[in-house]
């Protein structure tokens, strides 16, 4: 009786041991990790369990600054893998001025972690580089996750310069970010914000790793420049993959507005739109929850 007793206990500590390895790290806990990369030292985290997902982060944002709830509801489903740029964040050497040798080291930064195919997604600056990669390298992915971003070429709603203007600021405060990512003329948008603000930087020393010089700001614009200059005509290759997309955007986003993706949306084969309203640039960060839902759905009920 004893010895049953002895390895029943013996059991259930396994598995808890084996529970606490598979989920013990959340967004805030996670551990930076360190690949080489075309000869950079390239910082990430990888939590959760599941297939992979990859997110390809805005302009100077780093794996510091995603929604860490956003994350971890992503990560009760998929394992969640955060990067920063070269030369942002913990990243070492320097980004690249265009957006398709960006989308070339997301490539090379997944066979490096040894991913084979894998989810992507972008949100800003970022759903451009997502953008490039699944028209450059579509045998990668398995969806694509664009998040409050552009498509290619010329658009007719351009960024508004108030939006510039806060973006462009050394330092950002909460009040810079309730524009930048929210809806300030919404109660509940500007509530979302704080909390939101909150729970990023619980982590220690986020706004040290914030890329805050204009040195560093040319090549992200110099990056989008070129993906609306479209040389490599991704906006016709656009209509024609067969990938499933999908675009979560905020009714009133005035760095990159919904508007621009309608002329669009209906051409692309494997492509659905979401509006979320009351909301702004970061959408995901005002409904965690309910974008990492969509997000889950979407990659669950499309075709891979």
């Amino acid at each position: 009786m004893k010895t049953n007793v002895f390895r029943h206990v013996s059991i259930c500590l396994m598995l808890m041991s084996g529970m606490q390895q598979v989920n013990g790290q959340t967004a805030t806990t996670a551990k930076t990790l360190y690949v080489q990369v075309n000869g950079d030292k390239i910082a990430y985290r990888s939590f959760g369990k599941g297939s992979p997902m990859v997110l390809a982060t805005r302009m100077r944002g780093t794996i510091d600054t995603w929604d860490p709830l956003f994350l971890d509801k992503l990560a009760e489903v998929h394992n969640v893998i955060t990067f920063d740029y070269p030369g942002i964040g913990y990243s070492t050497g320097s980004l690249p001025p265009d957006i398709g040798q960006v989308a070339k080291f997301v490539n090379d930064f997944a066979t490096e972690i040894k991913l084979k195919k894998f989810a992507l997604a972008g949100w800003s600056w970022g759903g451009l580089v997502a953008q490039a990669v699944l028209l450059e390298y579509p045998e990668r992915l398995t969806h694509a996750i664009l998040i409050g971003t552009n498509p290619p070429g010329k658009v007719e709603n351009p960024t508004q310069q108030f939006w510039i203007d806060r973006a462009l600021k050394p330092v950002n405060d909460l009040a810079d970010e309730e524009i930048l990512f929210f809806e300030p003329k919404s109660e509940a948008s500007v509530k979302a914000a704080k909390l939101s603000h909150d729970r990023i930087y619980k982590r220690p020393g986020v706004e040290s790793k914030i890329p805050s010089t204009i040195d560093v700001f040319q090549l992200y614009f110099k990056g989008a420049q070129g993906f609306k200059e479209d040389k490599a005509n991704l906006k016709e290759r656009l209509t024609k993959t067969t990938l499933s997309i999908l675009i979560i955007c905020g009714d009133n986003d005035p760095s990159v507005p919904v508007e621009n993706w309608y002329p669009l949306i209906g051409e692309i084969p494997a492509g659905q739109l979401i509006v979320l309203p009351g909301t702004g640039h970061g959408p995901q960060h005002q409904y965690p929850e309910l974008s990492a839902k969509y997000m889950i759905e979407f990659i669950k009920y499309t075709a891979k």
